[in-house]
């Protein structure tokens, strides 16, 4: 579409998703969305969907299509305090949905989320069932295992009830499909007992790190991760990060007001000393966290942050922005990992930017699971600088990760960015073949497209030409 002809989007944190849809639809009940679908195929044109626009490998957009804005079906339906069931619209946002249950639940029992995505809480529930995310809980699986259940709109306006006894493998193919298969509507949240958390902070030897989540976790530990420095000067074996755990206490114990917390300000000042002064950074941020070892928290707000928000406000369009990658190994592998692909960064002069690596357990439930098993979860920002030899710098420094997270025999998350080659799809996910299959059986007129869809249609075109002849 040329750039004077429609309404450009663009995802939220990596601004390296320009795309220019034909109109933006903002439908705030079932029947504004099924009418802007009837619109919508009576025009010719497909659809893709959002919410926070927070994925960076274009899943949320699709070049000409109507984009529906989900973010003003956001309400809260019901929530069953009987069997810790919250019922909400899938345009909600993590700030508002703990709000409201902490609300409801003033005076009859406490219930609570159990996780969400760590760093940025303006996402919505039904992009996060999409992508299928994680938080940094010690021993849980993927958001799979919180969805009890969705309802979802398919191309001819029908409404599909999804579990995993009715429509299982819809279901399957939903949560961390990537909106292909349908706008979803509402969703059934699993809660979890509200409880208080006591963190725990150490600086350690990250080649350590195996040993005490193990031990944290025998103790009833139940979130923490690991930042890991971002500065590769000194030996691998004492390279340093601040673990943060959090374990259960008392009802009785009081949250404090006035425990240290980052400012968006101050996550401003450490993302701008981190540009600068890698070594820097990590002495300021871990200095930080050690202050607040043993502070109190509530296991469902202690995940809020406003990360995000001091990111946007220090980061530079012109300068560049950051993208994430997440590989996961086999905790027996994990330090021999991370030793290759320090070097490897140290070799290519791989600008990172944040680190941090958390656990997840295996995923029962989706299709395209990334969680094919129990792994470490490596999260790694680097720097892209907005131009085409700074995206290709990039692009090579990923594409060297990737191939090396497949020779530990491990996988990546799809979320981020698509620099990916057929061959690393192939080897992480041997089932994507059979899942554009599935799309094609469930919409075989592709009403619900993104580039991120396009991207890899082209890539497995012999699939897409044996379906259609």
């Amino acid at each position: 579409m040329n750039e004077d002809v429609g309404i450009e989007v663009n995802d939220a944190q990596s601004k390296l998703n320009s795309t220019w849809v034909n109109q933006v639809v903002r439908p705030e009940s079932v029947k504004e969305i099924q009418d802007c679908l009837q619109q919508t195929l009576q025009g010719g044109y497909s659809v893709s969907v959002a919410g926070g626009r927070h994925a960076m490998g274009g899943q949320q957009f699709g070049a000409g299509t109507i984009h529906f804005d989900m973010s003003g079906f956001n309400q809260i339906n019901c929530i069953d305090l009987e069997k810790g069931i919250a019922d909400v619209q899938s345009g909600i946002q993590w700030p508002e949905l703990i709000a409201a249950i902490e609300e409801q639940c003033r005076d009859a029992r406490s219930w609570a989320i159990r996780q969400k995505p760590t760093g940025v809480d303006k996402v919505s529930i039904a992009g996060c069932l999409s992508a299928n995310i994680h938080g940094r809980g010690l021993s849980f699986p993927p958001f799979v295992d919180d969805v009890e259940s969705f309802s979802l709109l398919d191309a001819a306006s029908k409404i599909w009830e999804c579990s995993r006894e009715e429509n299982p493998e819809l279901f399957s193919l939903v949560v961390g499909g990537y909106g292909l298969f349908g706008i979803i509507l509402n969703v059934k949240l699993r809660l979890v007992p509200r409880t208080k958390v006591k963190r725990h902070v150490e600086v350690i030897k990250v080649i350590d790190l195996i040993d005490l989540v193990t031990k944290r976790k025998e103790a009833g530990y139940l979130y923490g991760d690991c930042q890991y420095a971002i500065d590769l000067d000194g030996p691998a074996e004492e390279h340093q990060g601040v673990f943060s755990c959090y374990q259960p206490v008392g009802d009785d114990e009081p949250v404090p007001a006035g425990q240290k917390s980052l400012s968006k300000d101050s996550w401003k000042g450490l993302y701008e000393l981190a540009r600068a002064n890698k070594k820097a950074a990590f002495e300021v941020y871990s200095k930080y966290y050690m202050g607040t070892n043993g502070q109190i928290y509530w296991s469902d707000s202690h995940q809020l942050s406003s990360v995000f928000e001091g990111y946007m406000d220090a980061v530079k369009e012109h300068d560049g922005t950051e993208m994430i990658t997440e590989v996961y190994v086999r905790k027996e592998d994990l330090n021999t990992f991370l030793a290759t692909v320090r070097t490897d960064f140290i070799a290519n002069n791989a600008d990172v930017t944040y680190g941090t690596i958390r656990f997840i357990e295996k995923d029962q439930d989706s299709f395209l699971a990334w969680a094919s098993e129990s792994w470490v979860c490596i999260v790694c920002n680097l720097h892209v600088v907005h131009s085409e030899a700074g995206v290709e710098k990039v692009k090579k420094d990923f594409g060297n990760l990737l191939d090396r997270v497949i020779e530990f025999g491990g996988c990546f998350y799809l979320t981020y960015h698509k620099w990916i080659s057929k061959k690393q799809v192939e080897a992480a996910y041997p089932q994507f073949r059979e899942f554009l299959m599935l799309k094609q059986k469930y919409d075989p007129s592709e009403v619900f497209q993104s580039d991120w869809y396009r991207y890899f249609k082209d890539m497995y075109s012999d699939v897409v030409a044996k379906i259609t002849n």
